[in-house]
């Protein structure tokens, strides 16, 4: 649970919506800072987090299902507001005394909301709106005390209120970005029916966690994994400004880093910000370990071992350190607490959550109240240069992974000069805070051209480019073509061994973001 106890917030119960996440997002965009918890989350648990309202999730379940998700029934009793999406609508109809059906015709996708009532939740909203609906099961009849307050063409009540215990419930989700007014109807229930006051800041988060990083820690040492990235770095800011020289970050260049990276770090953190470095060599090390390997797991598992194996060795030469820092972010804890059906590995991710148990170390996750886009927000408060702020997502294997087949250095050299093309394009463009995530790849086919009036048969290169709000789905970036043609342009004239770039218009899913 949440350290958090000056700020008004608001819970969410998840019963498994994709969605959910967007929901707390959408709180804390108005400053209200909001944690998710799961559906079955005991009742002592939830009055401890002193919730000026509950929202309840969506979910694929239907209530009549045998193992439909049910929360404890004690928070329609405790004196908060309550509020409904979807599933959450259908179970409160439930278990507050209505009537659930099937509906005679699933309504998924955009409807058109007519408003009956633009008082409270609805205050504001347009007569006619568009929101986007996603249930096979609808409201037949309310319970008692409440009144519908919005209706669709397929749903007769798509929104209802019981005002005297500030209930309220829609059957559509207000926190996708295709109902229309959606971020107006969370602020009605966030601010003129909870009365939440904005004060969730940046500003007073670094101070807490300050405090709370000193308490913890004492004088005791501290040792961070940094890469580079946005979240690691952060967490090094954040707490050398909390403990200055107890800070050692370990920087492990595996040779498997973008073009120019490694010194990048070098020079941002021990010569700008002067936190103590441990700068790792291990180029030869890991390019060694995945000779001759093509499989992209077999790949991932050389890596994390690598890299697991070195840090630890690297730790040892730090006996008096007892803590180690990680940038563990909110939707990591969600996914490993929430509400979830059963999925398929798609892949393994390297990351160093192995570390502790085998070192002995205890755990600092500062950053794991936040999502991505708040923790962008904290490193410019924290002084972290733009570059890096918004620096894309970097997969742990690095380049190995977009360097399909074999790894070696002169595909590695071609793929980092075609990359930083890629990079610097997207960049003039102006499009790079626009785009997810943008990177090239090589191919390990080789095609047939023509340069300079000589027959070629050299690399391909394939550039893919995403727009996503979290990376869990993702849509191919719709790049203007005199970009792409400049892209092509320069990654064939200037990169030596690349005669053909291709552009990956594949969404996730079905695809993934990462080739491999």
């Amino acid at each position: 649970m949440s350290k958090i106890t000056n700020e008004d917030k608001i819970l969410i119960l998840d019963f498994g919506s994709q969605y959910t996440q967007l929901i707390a997002r959408r709180v804390r965009e108005g400053k209200v800072y909001s944690e998710i918890f799961p559906f079955n989350a005991p009742i002592e648990k939830i009055k401890a987090f002193a919730p000026k309202g509950i929202i309840l999730s969506g979910g694929p379940a239907s209530v009549y299902d045998a193992e439909a998700p049910v929360c404890d029934l004690e928070i329609f009793k405790l004196g908060v507001p309550v509020f409904g999406i979807c599933y959450g609508m259908q179970l409160m109809a439930h278990v507050l005394g209505g009537r659930v059906a099937k509906a005679a015709k699933r309504e998924y996708g955009r409807a058109e909301l007519t408003v009956d009532d633009n008082t409270d939740l609805l205050w504001g909203i347009a007569g006619q709106s568009k929101v986007w609906m996603s249930h096979g099961d609808r409201i037949e009849k309310m319970p008692e005390g409440f009144l519908g307050i919005g209706h669709t063409e397929n749903s007769p009540v798509a929104a209802m209120a019981d005002k005297s215990h500030k209930f309220f419930c829609l059957q559509f989700h207000p926190e996708v970005v295709h109902t229309e007014e959606g971020s107006r109807i969370l602020q009605n229930f966030v601010f003129e029916i909870c009365r939440c006051n904005p004060t969730w800041e940046m500003a007073s988060f670094i101070e807490w966690q300050i405090a709370d990083i000193r308490a913890r820690v004492g004088g005791k040492k501290v040792i961070c994994a940094l890469s580079g990235g946005v979240d690691s770095s952060v967490v090094a800011l954040l707490i050398h400004k909390a403990l200055g020289e107890s800070l050692t970050c370990i920087f492990v260049d595996n040779g498997l880093l973008r073009k120019d990276e490694a010194e990048k770090v070098r020079k941002t953190f021990r010569d700008h910000f002067h936190i103590n470095l441990d700068f790792v060599d291990a180029r030869a090390r890991f390019i060694d370990a995945l000779a001759g390997v093509t499989e992209p797991e077999k790949k991932r598992k050389i890596i994390g071992h690598e890299f697991i194996a070195i840090f630890e060795e690297e730790a040892k030469k730090f006996t008096d350190a007892e803590f180690l820092a990680q940038g563990t972010l909110y939707p990591d804890v969600i996914e490993s607490v929430s509400f979830k059906g059963p999925s398929a590995v798609i892949k393994s991710h390297h990351n160093v959550g192995g570390l502790p148990e085998k070192m002995k170390l205890k755990l600092i996750e500062p950053l794991r109240e936040l999502f991505k886009d708040e923790v962008r927000v904290l490193g410019h408060e924290l002084g972290l240069p733009e570059e890096i702020c918004w620096r894309h997502p970097f997969p742990g294997p690095g380049l190995a992974i977009r360097c399909i087949g074999e790894v070696n250095e002169e595909n590695l050299e071609m793929l980092r000069e075609a990359d930083a093309i890629v990079l610097e394009e997207i960049k003039a463009a102006d499009l790079y805070k626009t785009i997810w995530q943008a990177f090239a790849v090589i191919l390990p086919v080789q095609s047939v051209g023509v340069m300079g009036d000589e027959r070629t048969y050299d690399k391909v290169i394939a550039v893919r480019a995403v727009t996503s709000l979290d990376g869990m789905t993702a849509d191919w970036a719709h790049i203007p073509y005199d970009v792409l043609g400049k892209i092509s342009g320069r990654i064939i004239n200037e990169v030596r061994g690349i005669n053909r770039v291709v552009y990956d218009i594949t969404s996730k899913p079905p695809g993934t973001i990462e080739w491999e």
